[in-house]
């Protein structure tokens, strides 16, 4: 097999449509079927929020880590925000170079750079430079920059024709919770 065929793909998963963040869990889930070490890291969501998702984790093996302080419209302090988003960014960095998996899953990564939370340049160089060679990572969330599209494998752009939300339907369990 090529090293082509072994190497460790950079997926960027984008868009305004609903898609980004199940698509990836859904390539996390592929993974853990072959035995495959999978861990996912959430910016946004709160970890006291119940999903579907990480009940489903639990019982597959994949680790599972939910810290961001939550939706940024819900948000009293976007400066605690910001501090969050670097920790998760550390905690990030130090789970892709353990060694200790096979995919890792960054959940709205894209969205916090968009806002500019983290600096483009930086993820885009530690992906370069630092990212082991056979390890492969999912970047959710809308608004990829450029720079991260570039560099990326495999791009999907999410476009949204309809969603229930825009009709009044709230989010419902099994399809977005």
């Amino acid at each position: 097999m090529s090293d082509r065929q072994t190497a460790g793909r950079i997926l960027v998963l984008t868009g305004h449509g609903k898609g980004k963040s199940s698509s990836a869990f859904g390539m996390a889930l592929r993974a853990a079927g072959w035995q495959k070490r999978v861990c996912v890291i959430q910016f946004i969501k709160k970890a006291s929020r119940k999903t579907g998702e990480v009940q489903a984790a639990e019982r597959l093996g994949i680790e599972w880590h939910t810290m961001g302080d939550g939706f940024t419209w819900d948000s009293p302090d976007l400066e605690r925000d910001k501090a969050t988003t670097r920790r998760i960014w550390q905690f990030c960095r130090e789970k892709m170079v353990s060694a200790a998996y096979d995919m890792i899953v960054l959940d709205e990564i894209n969205a916090v750079i968009a806002w500019g939370w983290l600096e483009e340049a930086e993820v885009v160089q530690w992906l370069q430079v630092e990212k082991p060679a056979s390890l492969h990572v999912i970047l959710t969330g809308r608004d990829a920059p450029a720079a991260l599209i570039a560099v990326a494998d495999t791009v999907t752009e999410m476009v949204e024709v309809k969603h229930a939300f825009q009709q009044g339907v709230r989010a419902m369990k099994g399809i977005e919770l």
